[in-house]
C-alpha cells in the first residue's frame, strides 16, 4: 500500500473532492484525519471510513482560526504521533463583477484559501521536520491558478497565490524531505460547482445549460467534467512520491482545458 500507516490530514474532507481523497488514501493504508468546519460531518465521514477497516478520525477545524488549527493538529499528533501528509483542500467560491465585489466577501474567500493553507502548513511542518520521515504538503489549486475567468477575482487571486506558497514550502522543506505541490483541477461536479451554475447563468444572462456547455466545459477536449476520482489519483501521486524530484510543481487535471 502506497500510504501504509501515513498520517494524512485533509481539510474540507467531509464532502466533495476532499472526501474522495480521504477514501482513496484510506484504501492505500493511510491513517485519515477528516478536518472540516462541520465537525459532525467530519465525524460521520470518519465513521464511514472506519467501517471499511481503515483508521480515521474526524475533527472540527475552521482553517481561518489559528487556535483551532493548532489544537486540531495537536490532537492528531497526540493520537498518532505525527503528520506525514497535509492536503489543504478547504475552499469556497463567491462570484461578483469586480466593481461590485464586496470587500467582506473578498477577505473571507482569501482567508479560507490562503490563510487556511498557511495556518495548516505552519502547524504541520514542525512535525514533518521533526519526524525524520519528511512529508508531503498538497494544495488544492485550480485551472484558475493558471488563468482567469470573469466574475472570480478573489478565487483567481487565491488560487494563483497557492502556487507561490507551494514553491516556498518546496524550497524551505527540501532539507527535511518535505515536498509541496499543487493540484489544479478543472470543473468538478461538486456542490461548490453546482451552486455556481445558476449564479453564473444569472450574472451572464444565459441559460444554465449554456453555462455548462459554453462556459465551464467550452475549452475542454471532450466536453467532460473532471471527476473527484481524477483529482484523488493526482493527490495520491503527490502524497506517495518517494523523493524531492517532484516538488514545487502544479499539475493540471482538466480534460485539456488548460495545457502547458
Amino acid at each position: 500500500m502506497k500510504l501504509q500507516d501515513k498520517v494524512c490530514i485533509i481539510t474540507g474532507a467531509a464532502s466533495g473532492i476532499g472526501k474522495e481523497i480521504a477514501m482513496t488514501f484510506a484504501r492505500e493504508g493511510g491513517r485519515i484525519v477528516i478536518a472540516d468546519v462541520n465537525g459532525d460531518a467530519a465525524k460521520a465521514t470518519a465513521a464511514e471510513i472506519k467501517a471499511t477497516g481503515a483508521a480515521a478520525m474526524g475533527i472540527a477545524m475552521n482553517v481561518m482560526d489559528e487556535d483551532q488549527v493548532n489544537a486540531g493538529v495537536g490532537e492528531v499528533v497526540r493520537a498518532w504521533g505525527g503528520v506525514d501528509v497535509l492536503v489543504s483542500n478547504a475552499g469556497i467560491q463567491i462570484i461578483h463583477p469586480l466593481e461590485e465585489f464586496p470587500f467582506a466577501d473578498w477577505k473571507r474567500l482569501l482567508a479560507i484559501h490562503l490563510d487556511g493553507a498557511f495556518l495548516t502548513t505552519k502547524a504541520c511542518l514542525p512535525h514533518m521536520y521533526g519526524s525524520g520521515r519528511g512529508g508531503s504538503v498538497i494544495y488544492m489549486g485550480s485551472v484558475h491558478s493558471k488563468e482567469a475567468s470573469p466574475l472570480k477575482a478573489a478565487y483567481v487571486t487565491a488560487k494563483h497565490g497557492l502556487i507561490g506558497l507551494a514553491e516556498v514550502v518546496a524550497k524551505e522543506g527540501a532539507h527535511h524531505g518535505v515536498r509541496a505541490n499543487v493540484i489544479c483541477p478543472g470543473f468538478v461536479r461538486t456542490p461548490l460547482v453546482d451552486k455556481q451554475i445558476p449564479e453564473q447563468a444569472k450574472a451572464l444572462g444565459i441559460s444554465e445549460a449554456d453555462v455548462v456547455k459554453n462556459v465551464m466545459l467550452k475549452d475542454t477536449v471532450d466536453g467532460e467534467f473532471t471527476t473527484t476520482q481524477d483529482v484523488a489519483e493526482v493527490a495520491l501521486l503527490f502524497a506517495s512520491f518517494p523523493s524531492n524530484a517532484l516538488t514545487g510543481q502544479s499539475l493540471v487535471v482538466s480534460h485539456g482545458w488548460f495545457m502547458q
